[in-house]
């Protein structure tokens, strides 16, 4: 999906809407929360001939001009996705790697306690918070709850 905003905030701050620089946001749009590499997989689909360092660089100016954001989802590479979506926190399953966005509200007592104690203002919208999601949670309890049913069976021996 292609926004007409792009180009005029690009143009506002004194720069084009670049072939290579629409194909970047357009990749961060459909793809949402992607590494640089995901994003390149995606430009390449229709410019065979952008390499990695063009999309690092893309990116790095698309985030200085505010036109994306990204966060550190786990280790490797950040994600990238657009800032003009609300903040929001990045709550990631540590089992099946989903990815949800939870509204910054959420953590409103968690961020105004850091303030009153430690004067602390934080930046909500580079935090993952990892854990399990509903469905692994679920999942897992299952698990649990079975492997201590068949733990807890009597063994039946005939005589």
């Amino acid at each position: 999906m292609v926004s007409t905003d792009w180009k005029s905030d690009l143009r506002q701050r004194g720069y084009r809407l670049t072939p290579q620089r629409q194909l970047v946001l357009e990749a961060v749009d459909t793809l949402e929360h992607a590494t640089p590499d995901d994003i390149l997989v995606e430009v390449r689909k229709t410019a065979s001939g952008v390499n990695i360092s063009t999309v690092y660089r893309t990116l790095e100016l698309l985030e200085e001009l505010g036109l994306v954001s990204h966060a550190h989802l786990g280790h490797g590479a950040p994600t990238y996705h657009l800032a003009d979506r609300h903040h929001h926190l990045h709550l990631v399953c540590r089992d099946c790697t989903n990815v949800i966005e939870a509204d910054v509200s959420v953590a409103a007592d968690f961020t105004a306690k850091l303030r009153d104690t430690f004067g602390f203002d934080t930046d909500m919208k580079h935090f993952a918070i990892f854990g399990r999601c509903k469905d692994c949670a679920e999942r897992t309890d299952r698990q649990d709850r079975s492997a201590q049913g068949s733990n807890g069976k009597s063994s039946t021996t005939e005589s």
